[in-house]
């Protein structure tokens, strides 16, 4: 069994954030399985489904941000899920958008919600598929970039991308994480380009 977990902050004005793209990618997997009604427990929002012909959770956790590790230790707790089956799709500034960056383990890199789950878990040892949102502009901080909505023309792309992240965690459960980096990390698909 997998757990996939996408970030994000729960609340209508959070939505159209950068910061929200996780939780847009486990919907969209949710969606690909015919689910659009969660259950709520743990303090997340769960879908049980198959993927690649293995049962997955898809966890949306619904406490903020910084605190997301709890609702992940709870419902790996009750599955018996490890670290090593579990899957953190999440944004990424240091990937351009439209691009994704799939890696095993490593530190936060300053993301809230990764350092909570690593914290929360007690280790580093997940995969994870950084969904790029770009850097933000000179006179922006961080952490305002990624609490703002996508720009429109981001917008026009968003779906690919959302279907390109999807597409990875699919691959990573059908196929294991070094076969999804290879294809993923080696040739990423920019949406509306060629390469």
């Amino acid at each position: 069994m997998f757990l996939v977990v996408g970030l994000g902050n729960p609340g209508r004005q959070y939505q159209g954030n950068r910061h929200n793209v996780g939780f847009r990618v486990v919907e969209q997997l949710a969606a690909r399985a015919g689910m659009s009604s969660p259950r709520e427990k743990y303090g997340a929002e769960l879908y049980e489904t198959v993927l690649g012909g293995e049962r997955v959770i898809l966890c949306k956790p619904m406490e903020f941000m910084n605190v997301s590790g709890q609702a992940v230790r709870q419902v790996a707790g009750f599955h018996k899920i490890p670290a090593a089956q579990t899957i953190v799709v999440h944004d990424e500034l240091d990937v351009p958008f439209g691009r994704l960056k799939l890696a095993a383990g490593g530190g936060a890199g300053g993301h809230n919600g990764i350092r909570s789950i690593i914290s929360d878990l007690g280790t580093p040892d997940f995969a994870r598929v950084r969904v790029g949102v770009d850097r933000p502009p000179p006179n922006w901080q961080g952490a305002d970039y990624v609490l703002a909505n996508f720009t429109g023309a981001e917008q026009k792309q968003l779906p690919e991308l959302i279907d390109l992240a999807a597409d990875a965690v699919e691959e990573i459960i059908s196929r294991g994480l070094p076969a999804a980096m290879n294809r993923f990390n080696q040739k990423p698909k920019k949406p509306g380009g060629d390469a």
